[in-house]
């Protein structure tokens, strides 16, 4: 099984910062929540494994109350 990787893991992540602010420049809130909903769709498909994305979903609210 697959663990979700969390340390930092994407060359340049100052670029790829840049790239997906620039992505959602100009744009009004439901266009980039669309894109965002739609890049979420995306990636989980590109990993593809139930047990990664249910890490990444625990993840992403564990801080959330």
């Amino acid at each position: 099984m697959t663990k979700l990787v969390t340390q930092p893991n994407i060359a340049g992540p100052d670029d790829f910062y840049a790239e997906l602010l620039a992505l959602h420049d100009g744009r009004d809130k439901a266009d980039s929540d669309a894109i965002n909903a739609r890049l979420i769709l995306l990636l989980a498909n590109h990993i593809g494994d139930r047990d990664v994305l249910r890490e990444a979903f625990e993840a992403a609210a564990g801080d959330i109350k």
